[in-house]
């Protein structure tokens, strides 16, 4: 039976799995192990990340207020604005994403338009175009489409709609620089203008 404070580790040969230490291995370990699931729980309790595994299949809008890793299927549009959206190395993305950041490890197909960064990682693909002031494409990765890397924040579809731009006529004045009516007389020669 499984105990609380006992650790349990992996062996790491045939000897080890049979209760005998490898050979020039000490009898015993002078640090003990770490779970790696406690790790991994106290380094996230500050931050709500959400997770669509692999089977899950999205069709439409999806919206949320928390960073989000998606490794299942996804056709629409993901709206994250404020946070960071993970496409996983599983996923399969047909959408339109607009996200905080957006981390590229599995496959989109739609634009991207993020207000901080758009990281696609290596085996990540992307076919479509990409807006963000930072944007990181690895060796190994996949990218068909164009780059817009405005500096300017990125304006929601409501307030582009509330937006109208109408065209100004203005007047245009045209000036030349003429330069000043120079006389010469005898030997001397004009300096250009």
């Amino acid at each position: 039976m499984w105990k609380q404070n006992e650790v349990v580790r992996p062996p790491a040969s045939g000897r080890e799995a049979m209760g005998q230490p490898a050979p020039g291995a000490p009898a015993f370990p002078s640090a003990p192990a770490v779970h790696a699931p406690e790790i991994w729980a106290k380094g996230n309790m500050d931050k709500d990340v959400i997770n669509i595994g692999k089977s899950v299949v999205i069709k439409g809008e999806l919206n949320g207020s928390e960073d989000l890793t998606v490794d299942g299927i996804v056709e629409g549009k993901i709206e994250l604005r404020e946070h960071v959206l993970t496409i996983g190395a599983h996923a399969k993305i047909k959408a339109e994403v607009f996200a905080k950041v957006a981390v590229i490890l599995g496959e989109v197909i739609g634009n991207i338009t993020a207000s901080e960064k758009v990281d696609i990682r290596d085996n990540g693909s992307v076919d479509g175009n990409i807006v963000s002031p930072r944007v990181a494409i690895a060796e190994g990765s996949h990218f068909r489409g164009s780059v817009d890397m405005q500096q300017k924040p990125v304006a929601t579809p409501a307030q582009v709609a509330k937006s109208e731009v109408k065209p100004v006529l203005v007047p245009a004045v045209v000036t030349a620089a003429v330069p000043p009516a120079v006389q010469v007389s005898g030997n001397q020669r004009m300096v250009g203008a």
